[in-house]
């Protein structure tokens, strides 16, 4: 991508994280531990990077703004309709996971 000028390269850039964002309000039964699990982050931590981005701009965007703008609605809201519990397994490979990452 060397040859496309920066403006464009951050305009794709976030049209990729549209696509993204979209995607995963489409895909409620994807759960944020079977994310966390295969992947090492989940809609909460594009939220929360979102939020950063903003912080880092002075922006006045509150942790819950950020996160109804990735879930596409309230968060409470989100996890009433569509989280389930965590099952013993899925619990357990989150717990390993983040015993070595932290």
């Amino acid at each position: 991508m060397s040859e496309i000028d920066p403006t464009t390269q951050t305009e794709l850039e976030a049209a990729v994280f549209r696509r993204l964002v979209a995607h995963l309000r489409d895909r409620t039964d994807v759960q944020n531990i079977d994310m966390m699990n295969l992947a090492g982050f989940c809609r909460n931590c594009l939220s929360n990077w979102l939020k950063d981005a903003a912080d880092a701009r002075g922006l006045g965007l509150t942790k819950d703004q950020s996160r109804e703008h990735v879930y596409g609605m309230p968060y409470d809201e989100w996890k009433r309709q569509h989280q389930t519990e965590a099952g013993p397994d899925q619990q357990a490979r989150f717990d390993a996971s983040q015993a070595k990452s932290h």
